[in-house]
């Protein structure tokens, strides 16, 4: 496994919401680290550096290492607290994993060779029902996003999560039903592509 991304934090103390606004403009944000056999965590960390690691657009499924005054410690983050209008981070939660431990996380889609679908040639229409899957990982080998080959698809086709190949030892986290990950819908007016809407709708 690839070394991880550290992120270095302070402690903290209970605060008021005069502190932590205080905080906030300082350049800093409150967060806590808990899960595992520790007590809960408060801490501060740096706003910017959160916000770089949002925009990469896994940190929530990202393992990374915190670093507190020097004990370092494995993480996932597990929400974060935005900022309504601006969508600033306000907030992050972290939850302490092992190298043994398996979490739910959501999985971004990947398509892959559109060109080669009959369907999308003839004009159909890519109908993504889930942009990411909810899939339970081992904490040291989270996907960074899964595939989904397009090839021989045509109008009124549908993509199961059957039909995708998982890592080893990932699976979804729906496993009552094999739920539509994408359709390829017609374009003309009371076709296909209200039926690959149908079908989606009912097994999403």
């Amino acid at each position: 496994m690839a070394e991880l991304i550290e992120i270095k934090a302070s402690p903290r103390q209970t605060m008021t919401k005069a502190a932590l606004r205080a905080l906030r403009k300082s350049g800093s944000i409150p967060g806590i680290i808990y899960g595992g056999d520790k007590p809960n965590a408060s801490v501060t960390v740096e706003y910017k550096r959160i916000w770089q690691l949002m925009q990469t657009g896994h940190f929530l499924s990202t393992v990374y290492m915190v670093d507190l005054d020097g004990r370092k410690e494995r993480v996932i983050p597990r929400e974060v607290q935005v900022d309504p209008v601006r969508d600033f981070p306000l907030h992050v939660d972290f939850l302490r994993v092992s190298k043994t431990s398996r979490i739910d996380v959501g999985v971004p889609v990947r398509f892959l060779n559109e060109g080669a679908s009959p369907g999308l040639k003839r004009g159909g229409v890519l109908n993504v029902v889930r942009h990411e899957v909810e899939l339970n990982c081992p904490a040291d080998a989270i996907p960074e996003f899964i595939e989904v080959d397009l090839t021989g698809t045509d109008i009124g086709d549908s993509i199961h999560i059957s039909a995708v190949t998982l890592p080893k030892g990932v699976t979804p986290t729906i496993t009552d039903r094999d739920f539509t990950i994408a359709t390829i819908a017609g374009t003309s007016a009371g076709g296909s592509d209200e039926e690959g809407a149908g079908e989606a709708a009912s097994q999403a």
